[in-house]
């Protein structure tokens, strides 16, 4: 099975290099060419333009950073957008792929880095059934689980939903980290405090000893989980739904944005409330 790669950021180089370690051929481009010469070494081929890069390959995966990026490189065939973009991104995505003879499935994941890196995604698609059936060999090879959630759309509103919870979550809990250490409470405690409760999860384990490390190395980059969150609070305004607390921690990420913290890991937004106490 050959598979075209659109996009080696932190995801896609991640995903494809997965691939090819489970024998899949697979021809890779990205914008800066020269990231594409790592998966080289793995044994991938390079497309000189996405359009190559299709002409080639039955299928295409692309993952990029934005909607913009995303509808950029549209094409026929068999074309798999795996990037976050809005509903109404993925139903222009899908609208072009159709005229151009192809057939199209959106199919936004959940995780970051180290989940692309095991292959323990979730795939979250949506659009052309077939398509998703042709692809659940690549699926299981780069997640843990595929969910087809019916048609185009929906695959973009579940992301959005998932990563608007897990930015209000990380505000939080950041938060609480802090809150603990000013009220002279250990904060390393308060994580072991939290791995036993009910509240207990993924992200508190893997985030909260390197956010207490002021480490933020990027496994999804803050200016990514804002763009998130903007997108969902506007899904929230189409469907007239308040939602107070996703508002809040979508301010709190353009507030480390503007801090110059965008390219760092969206657990960095922790840094805002250091910023708050410098600033009183």
């Amino acid at each position: 099975m050959e598979i075209g790669f659109l996009g080696l950021g932190i995801m896609g180089k991640a995903m494809s290099i997965n691939l090819l370690r489970h024998g899949f051929k697979v021809t890779v481009w990205n914008r800066t060419l020269s990231k594409c010469d790592e998966l080289v070494k793995h044994g991938a081929s390079v497309g000189e333009t996405p359009a190559a890069v299709v002409k080639k390959c039955k299928y295409t995966i692309a993952m990029l950073s934005d909607p913009p990026a995303a509808l950029s490189v549209t094409n026929g065939k068999g074309y798999i957008d795996m990037s976050t973009v809005d509903a109404d991104t993925s139903s222009k995505i899908s609208e072009a792929i159709k005229a151009k003879g192809g057939y199209f499935l959106e199919a936004p994941v959940s995780g970051s880095k180290k989940p692309a890196e095991d292959g323990q995604l979730v795939i979250l698609a949506a659009g052309d059934k077939a398509l998703y059936e042709e692809a659940l060999p690549a699926f299981d090879v780069l997640g843990k689980k595929s969910f087809f959630l019916g048609e185009v759309g929906n695959g973009a509103k579940m992301k959005l939903v998932v990563n608007m919870i897990m930015g209000s979550m990380m505000n939080a809990f950041s938060e609480g980290l802090t809150l603990a250490g000013r009220s002279g409470l250990s904060p390393e405690t308060l994580l072991e405090v939290l791995d036993l409760a009910a509240i207990s999860n993924a992200m508190f384990r893997l985030k909260g000893p390197t956010m207490l490390q002021n480490n933020y190395s990027p496994a999804f980059p803050l200016k990514h989980q804002q763009k998130d969150m903007r997108l969902a609070l506007a899904l929230g305004d189409d469907n007239a739904v308040s939602m107070p607390v996703a508002a809040a921690a979508n301010e709190a990420f353009k507030k480390a944005r503007s801090l110059g913290l965008g390219d760092l890991d969206f657990s960095a937004v922790h840094e805002t409330l250091k910023a708050l106490d410098h600033s009183s």
